[in-house]
């Protein structure tokens, strides 16, 4: 009898130990595949949009199945180049680049893409590259749209310094083109010029006071973006001209919305970068996986045409800023107005 119950028990426990391992199998047989890695590399967080296109990137890819790496190379373009190639040894299945110095990333890009890595230049063309994608704004459009508020504004004769961004940054080029585009033909005199190295702020700061040493009569001061607009204001505050001279930026920085219905920033210009963010994360799911992009507009880099995604700036003024950035909540209308009576 004890014999024949512990049978009974004996099989019982390998019945059940049968089913466990069965369990096991299923479960192992219905992980999900490894998933896609995307390397994600900033040049910095200094210009208050890139936190944003950061996580509407991030959010949008993990959606999608994707891991994504961030790197941050804090303006220095060895470092930048570094965390590329930490990137490559990691085996990332695409890696977006915003570069710091738009020529310094051929070595290593090629690097990338003989080890069969997806190269995407987001918002700044990479040159002599051959990425597998170029995403951004139509940056000549950018350049045109401030300028046209320059010379909307500024009186015929009138006298402005023009504070760009760095030359390293591709661009900077195509908005200079554009804004020369719109200028070329009127009388607006150019009293000082200067390119703000690594978009340092503080250049704008001394470019107002450089141009004022030049001449006190100034009636306008171009910003490559709101950043730099931040410290042109802040001259022009400290001389009592703030408000009675047009400044132009881009972004759409909150403190430069804020300038703005204040009246002491004429226009900005909005580039809806959560709509790039989102494009962005799946087009580098597609090149992953091997899907088709299907993109047709293409650019050239300098020595090839590469697919290019181009999206549609805005400019926004006071009288439409409502319409723009609170109604398509980009910003807080409580924060924009925070300083003016409504």
């Amino acid at each position: 009898m004890n014999k024949i119950l512990l049978s009974i028990i004996f099989m019982f426990l390998m019945a059940g130990l049968t089913s466990c391992t069965k369990e096991v199998e299923d479960n192992l047989s219905n992980e999900p595949e490894d998933k896609i890695k995307i390397g994600l590399s900033f040049d910095s967080f200094v210009i208050e949009r890139w936190q944003r296109d950061r996580d509407v990137f991030m959010y949008t890819a993990e959606e999608l199945g994707a891991e994504v790496n961030v790197q941050n190379a804090n303006g220095d373009v060895e470092k930048q180049i570094s965390q590329i190639e930490y990137f490559i040894d990691k085996e990332m299945d695409v890696i977006l680049i915003i570069a710091i110095d738009s020529k310094a990333f051929v070595p290593v890009v090629k690097k990338a893409r003989d080890a069969g890595i997806k190269i995407i230049a987001y918002d700044r063309l990479l040159i002599n590259s051959n990425v597998d994608l170029y995403i951004s704004f139509d940056n000549e459009k950018v350049g045109s749209l401030m300028g046209k508020a320059l010379k909307d504004n500024v009186p015929e004769g009138g006298n402005i310094t023009t504070i760009f961004g760095p030359t390293t940054d591709y661009n900077v080029q195509l908005v200079e083109q554009g804004y020369n585009s719109v200028m070329e033909g009127t009388d607006i005199n150019v009293v000082y010029s200067v390119n703000a190295v690594n978009w340092v702020a503080e250049e704008a700061y001394y470019a107002v006071y450089e141009a004022l040493s030049i001449t006190p009569d100034i009636h306008g001061v171009f910003c490559g973006n709101d950043n730099l607009a931040t410290e042109a204001v802040r001259a022009l505050s400290e001389n009592r001209l703030a408000g009675s001279v047009i400044v132009t930026g881009q972004d759409a920085d909150l403190a430069a919305c804020q300038r703005i219905v204040e009246g002491t920033q004429t226009m900005t210009v909005y580039k809806p970068v959560d709509k790039l963010a989102k494009a962005a994360a799946e087009y580098a799911v597609k090149l992953a996986k091997g899907e088709d992009i299907d993109v047709s507009t293409t650019i050239n880099d300098g020595t090839w045409y590469v697919p290019y995604v181009k999206l549609e700036p805005i400019a926004v003024t006071k009288d439409n800023m409502d319409e723009i950035i609170i109604d398509g909540g980009f910003q807080k209308r409580e924060e924009v107005y925070l300083n003016v009576s409504e």
